[in-house]
């Protein structure tokens, strides 16, 4: 019985393996496409409103916006907290101070369903534009 011993010299001496297993590189990068699919659409919350479509391009985002929703009940909410009619003034005048003197006022995302009358949207505008919140953009659905 012979054994091989890596110091003997022999005929059949063998190359290097110089291949790369990517195997596990594969694993990796579908676990991690995997995990990104699920948690994406969770990273989106808010009020559930039903956007009318339009083929304008995205904002330039620099601060985080202010999101004003309207959903099909007519319902206000300001972030994801419901906010009486009587009360937006108020609300908005307030967020609206909070920028700092000489500071431009914060960024609004409006968004509203689209079963909604022109009117009730253009009163939550009209109450906007009051406060001083004037960088108003309208959120839609992309249309492709």
């Amino acid at each position: 019985m012979a054994v091989h011993l890596p110091s003997q010299k022999s005929s059949s001496r063998r190359a290097p393996m110089a291949d790369i297993n990517v195997t596990p590189l594969v694993d990796v990068m579908l676990v991690l496409l995997i995990i990104f699919m699920v948690t994406a659409p969770l990273l989106t919350a808010g009020v559930p409103v039903n956007l009318p479509d339009s083929r304008a391009r995205p904002l330039d985002q620099d601060k985080q916006p202010t999101e004003i929703s309207l959903d099909a009940m007519g319902r206000i909410f300001i972030a994801k907290e419901e906010v009486p009619e009587q009360q937006l003034p108020q609300r908005l005048e307030a967020i609206a101070a909070r920028a700092a003197s000489g500071e431009q006022p914060p960024q609004v995302y409006l968004r509203a369903d689209k079963a909604l009358d022109y009117g009730r949207v253009m009163r939550v505008m009209g109450e906007l534009n009051r406060a001083g919140l004037n960088r108003v953009a309208l959120v839609t659905v992309g249309e492709d």
